[in-house]
């Protein structure tokens, strides 16, 4: 970590006995331009130790523990100490190589304040508060609201008294779903800054399709061709597609994301399940009576080509004037 004041033990290579030596990390080291060099430390540094344990032919290749003791004269008025530890692979001489990035390598720090004896976590506090908001968040906009806006387009738009409301309500729940769904996304991508060395490849994927698919329809909007443009067709096919795959790729990214955080078998899970069994049941039942209507239609309308509708009304009236 750029900046880290470092205390770092290993064996010495002439001797093999375990030294202990102080370092300063900064961004050319990081960024692997120069080696890492031993030099003074700018703290105010008291004493310092390093004890090998595990037999007298223990190494730090096969496990051995290493404990480091240091203390420091803390500056006027400050109580607490940014504390961060990790362990190498390999020592070129005297200037250790850069340690590797795992997730636990990356979030091994704490701060200690040293009136009250307590440690904290470095960011991990903020950071569930971030993934819980992130995830609701994201689960009502892209989860819900999308599939909603979605069924109320489809199956409204044929209700004759419900007039152009189906257009308000459905381009308003999909506006609204995706601006919120965009700040979700804006949180998202401030957890990855926070959490390095966590790499959600295929949730980041998804992620970035759901947003750029999401607003290129509300986009569309403004490019929407009139009833009787020869290109309305074409529009509505797109229109149609990307909205489809939104909701699948919302929908699947909400599971996903409940993996990422460890929340598979969790309450939240089911409860967010049962919202969307209930859309889906809402959906195969509106479905169901829309082929009623359309079959119903569709033969009433055959049978009015056919001259059935109308030639057993003129016999009624007939009979009825003898």
């Amino acid at each position: 970590m750029t900046g880290t004041r470092a205390l770092i033990a290993f064996p010495d290579p002439n001797s093999g006995q375990l030294v202990l030596l102080p370092y300063i990390l900064d961004s050319t080291v990081k960024l692997q331009k120069n080696p890492l060099l031993s030099r003074p430390l700018d703290v105010h540094l008291l004493s310092s130790s390093a004890t090998l344990y595990g037999g007298r032919m223990a190494n730090v290749h096969n496990g051995a523990t290493i404990q480091i003791q240091a203390t420091l004269k803390l500056v006027p008025n400050r109580t607490k100490i940014h504390h961060v530890w990790n362990r190498g692979l390999y020592v070129q001489g005297y200037s250790p190589t850069i340690h590797p990035t795992t997730i636990n390598d990356l979030s091994s720090t704490e701060t200690v304040d040293v009136l009250s004896g307590i440690s904290t976590k470095g960011n991990n506090n903020n950071i569930y508060t971030l993934k819980i908001i992130h995830g609701v968040i994201n689960a009502i906009s892209w989860g819900l609201l999308l599939p909603i806006g979605a069924i109320t387009a489809r199956y409204l738009r044929h209700i004759e008294s419900v007039g152009p409301t189906w257009f308000y309500a459905h381009a308003g729940i999909q506006l609204f779903a995706i601006f919120i769904g965009t700040i979700g996304f804006a949180i998202g991508i401030r957890l990855g800054e926070l959490s390095p060395g966590r790499v959600y490849s295929l949730h980041r994927k998804l992620g970035f399709a759901i947003l750029c698919l999401g607003w290129l329809q509300t986009l569309a909007l403004m490019f929407r061709p009139k009833l009787t443009d020869k290109f309305r067709k074409y529009w509505k096919s797109y229109h149609h597609f990307v909205g489809y795959a939104c909701v699948v790729i919302g929908v699947v990214n909400v599971f996903q994301g409940f993996d990422v955080m460890g929340e598979s078998q969790s309450y939240a899970k089911l409860a967010y399940c049962l919202g969307l069994s209930t859309l889906v049941g809402i959906c195969v039942g509106l479905e169901v009576n829309s082929w009623v209507i359309f079959c119903r239609k569709a033969k009433e309308e055959k049978l009015r080509k056919e001259g059935f509708i109308s030639g057993c009304s003129d016999k009624v009236s007939g009979s009825s004037r003898g």
